[in-house]
């Protein structure tokens, strides 16, 4: 059964990601939806209810106006500091892509190990569908997505070694030739 915790973060970053009319890109599902499966996958290796609300939290900061201050006080410090290391710090005046990647992914680096497999979660649900959606994107994503999860070395090991997996196979099915006609 699911925390009075978790519920209400289900609900805030619904209604937080619809605000901006934010939806997935390619899907155009509710953007909520990705939110859950990474909060699912960290109730599947039991996550606490703070590691599940700041899984559904995660990409609030980042993606709508919500602030910090804002996590806080409505969900507690605990999942405030969780989801201040799952937002990314870099900005665009840091450099061109690779510069920016490489800031948010020391960032990452150094987060405790509850924001590591929360990333790795997320990972794992961004790249399930990347070959399917972008394969010309997916080259350049699986790259800085290996050497995000390669730099969670405080994450939970089982799902380290999951998402890997799932990036090395989707790194040997982008090599795959193509059979469409």
């Amino acid at each position: 059964m699911r925390s009075e915790l978790v519920i209400r973060a289900e609900m805030f970053a619904a209604g937080a990601h619809a605000a901006v009319g934010q939806t997935r890109k390619y899907t155009n599902e509710p953007y909520v939806e990705h939110c859950k499966r990474v909060a699912a996958i960290i109730e599947e290796v039991g996550g606490t209810d703070v590691m599940q609300a700041a899984a559904l939290l995660h990409d609030t900061v980042e993606d709508t106006g919500v602030t910090l201050d804002q996590i806080e006080s409505l969900f507690g410090r605990d999942v405030c500091l969780l989801v201040y290391w799952l937002t990314s710090v870099s900005k665009p005046e840091d450099g061109n892509r690779a510069a920016r990647k490489e800031i948010d992914r020391q960032h990452s680096a150094n987060a405790p190990f509850e924001a590591q497999t929360i990333k790795l979660a997320d990972i794992i649900d961004n790249t399930s569908n990347i070959l399917e959606h972008d394969r010309s994107f997916a080259k350049l994503y699986l790259k800085e997505k290996k050497a995000l999860a390669e730099s969670l070395m405080e994450a939970d090991p089982h799902l380290r070694a999951r998402c890997l997996a799932q990036i090395e196979s989707s790194i040997k099915e982008l090599r795959m030739p193509t059979l469409e006609r």
